[in-house]
């Protein structure tokens, strides 16, 4: 390995002009559990390394008029220890559980897990549900992109030369809302999502569902918003009638390969499968939550 150029800019800003006016292959450097393996085996040599660990809007959470902001270099396990914000969207924290070990978590960052752009990342169908948006910094300026258009095919993500995502936005929680994330592996730890569904609901006063939103997982070649799954549960109680159209619509959605893990017909049906289970527990969240 050749000698690596090492960076710690104090602000996004100055990050920005590093990777933008970089001559060589230029890295962002967050929680490294990703980026460090691929070095090691070589699959990438940076000619420079910029670690965004200094920069404090990158690494904090806050929140405004009920919004969240989550720092994109934060780690998953400061994240799963912040009592408000597991309060609120316990399904982004059922997805973010799953990144890896504990010691991984007191590491990786789920501004990594989402711009490395694989589609069987767990963060990303939950946070596509809770209808997050991405903060990203560049040379021209600052912009937000929903978190389902950020990625674009596996390992590619729609972030231009130089920008960074500096932090993810979760709207404000209406009342009686529920969130849920559940993931099919054939172990129960440490693995790669065969299929993985996040669901989000609001109930209205009388136990209608009134707004949804749903993300599916390593079930294409990125994580999908399903507008048509969502469709499926608002008008209704969330009863069986309802999550059975649910589970039709996002097996529908699905266009997966085969691989070693898995046919394109069983994640087929477990999309649908888990889709209603987690909608299920969705829906249990939002009248805990009346």
């Amino acid at each position: 390995m050749s000698d690596i150029r090492f960076e710690t800019p104090a602000t996004a800003e100055a990050a920005v002009a590093l990777l933008a006016g970089a001559t060589g292959t230029a890295k962002l450097l967050a929680g490294g559990t990703d980026l460090l393996i691929q070095m090691r085996g070589g699959m990438v040599e940076p000619a420079l390394l910029v670690s965004v660990k200094n920069i404090a809007e990158m690494n904090m959470i806050a929140t405004h008029a009920g919004e969240f902001r989550i720092g994109a270099s934060m780690s998953c396990m400061a994240l799963i220890e912040n009592a408000d914000f597991v309060a609120a969207w316990p399904g982004v924290i059922d997805a973010v559980k799953l990144i890896g070990s504990v010691q991984v978590k007191g590491r990786a960052s789920v501004g990594g897990n989402v711009c490395n752009a694989s589609p069987a990342a767990d963060s990303v169908p939950a946070l596509i549900a809770a209808g997050a948006r991405a903060v990203i910094a560049g040379p021209d300026g600052r912009r937000e992109l929903a978190v389902e258009q950020l990625g674009i095919g596996p390992g590619r993500n729609a972030l231009a030369r130089g920008e960074i995502v500096t932090s993810f936005i979760l709207p404000r929680r209406p009342a009686r809302s529920g969130d849920a994330y559940l993931r099919f592996t054939p172990r129960t730890e440490m693995d790669i999502a065969v299929v993985g569904v996040g669901v989000n609901i609001t109930l209205d006063e009388r136990g209608v569902c009134c707004a949804a939103r749903v993300g599916l997982g390593a079930v294409a070649e990125r994580a999908l918003l399903v507008p048509e799954a969502a469709a499926a549960l608002v008008g209704t109680a969330v009863d069986d009638a309802a999550l059975a159209r649910l589970a039709g619509a996002a097996s529908a959605a699905c266009r997966p390969i085969d691989d070693k893990r898995g046919t394109k017909a069983f994640r087929i049906k477990v999309a649908g499968v888990l889709a209603r289970r987690a909608a299920e527990i969705a829906k249990q969240r939002a009248l805990e939550a009346s």
